[in-house]
């Protein structure tokens, strides 16, 4: 029964089916990993402000080469919180300008913080807004704390796209705080990550806002991962759906030079002269063809006794026209055998008249 699908085309319909459905899954696959990456991002997210700080040193590579960053951590490290300690250096304190939170537009202020083995790691220690004199006007900055400091924060990866870099209000002036890009204008090996200050000891001035941090969508990447798993079932249930129907005869096309049934030959013919819907059984497709020719023969013998009824009307007609005729003759005889008495009787007056003269 299901023999043709050996035929090369449904090989070939086989074979697209499969590759299909294995792409399908594989980009489901891919989904779901993106999927599980982001979710462990918001839980280190939300986990920030209940899980111990680990030292940075233990998750970072530390850099070897001054002016340049350090090897950059994957978004597996994204978040991580941890702690490290040193002296900051404002002399290469950095203004990344244009930076929004909750709709205002202001500045973060990301200061090198120097380690004992004279390695360094950028830390952001805040958000400050704009000053009244616009966007190119110098910001109100509260000086970083001398001394050591201890700082917990937030493993931040490098941003892309990096933005070209200024010397501006006798700061490092930059749109994109990108860490291998910043890293040559310092004169110190740079860690590859940079630190989302959200404690500080000594404290962090007041004045400083505490960068706000957004979660990943990470339901879209399970959502299109069930939509391609769905897709490869779509492919492989078409396939089966279209054999199991070829199988049945139900799929199979009318053949070419198959004769079409003629169209009903006027607007009282019968149903059954109609074209009947294919039901894939060619004997009783037959069949119901040649019972179709019957009832047009037996349309026709009505059509032709039909026929034989009005020549029979028109032969009672023509009778009926020589009654008529045969009746206009017997009253023109009658007419005219009352003018004769009547001129009979006017001859038996005159008669009488004249005898009585006499």
């Amino acid at each position: 029964m299901y023999r043709f699908l050996l035929r090369p085309r449904w090989l070939a319909a086989a074979a697209f089916a499969l590759a299909a459905a294995s792409v399908m899954v594989m980009l489901g696959n891919w989904q779901l990993r993106r999927y599980e990456e982001r979710s462990a991002i918001n839980d280190r997210i939300d986990a920030a402000d209940s899980v111990q700080a680990v030292p940075m040193t233990s998750v970072l590579a530390k850099p070897a080469t001054a002016g340049s960053s350090g090897h950059a951590p994957g978004k597996d490290l994204a978040w991580t919180k941890v702690t490290v300690t040193g002296r900051y250096d404002p002399q290469h304190e950095i203004q990344a300008r244009g930076r929004t939170v909750d709709g205002d537009v202001g500045y973060e202020i990301v200061t090198p913080l120097v380690l004992d083995d004279g390695t360094a790691v950028l830390v952001d220690r805040g958000w400050i807004p704009a000053p009244a004199g616009g966007a190119l006007a110098a910001p109100s900055v509260p000086a970083a704390p001398t001394g050591t400091v201890t700082v917990v924060g937030q493993l931040h990866l490098s941003e892309s796209r990096p933005a070209p870099i200024e010397r501006r209000n006798g700061r490092l002036d930059t749109r994109r705080i990108t860490v291998p890009k910043l890293a040559p204008e310092m004169p110190y090996p740079v860690y590859g990550a940079y630190v989302l200050l959200t404690e500080q000891t000594p404290a962090n001035d007041a004045a400083f806002t505490r960068i706000p941090i957004d979660h990943e969508d990470a339901w879209q990447n399970g959502g299109y991962a069930v939509q391609w798993w769905l897709f490869a079932v779509m492919a492989l249930f078409a396939y089966g759906y279209y054999a199991r129907k070829e199988a049945r005869g139900e799929s199979k096309p009318r053949s070419p030079g198959a004769a079409r049934e003629p169209a009903p030959a006027s607007a009282g013919a019968a149903a059954s002269d109609r074209p009947q819907a294919r039901s894939g059984d060619r004997v009783e497709d037959h069949d119901r063809r040649r019972t179709a020719s019957g009832d047009r023969v037996d349309d026709y013998d009505r059509r032709q006794a039909a026929s034989g009824d009005r020549v029979e009307e028109y032969d009672r007609r023509q009778a009926a026209s020589g009654d008529r005729v045969e009746e206009y003759d017997r009253r023109k005889a009658a007419a005219l055998a009352a003018t004769g008495d009547r001129v009979e009787e006017a001859d038996r007056e005159r008669a009488a008249v004249e005898d009585g003269d006499r």
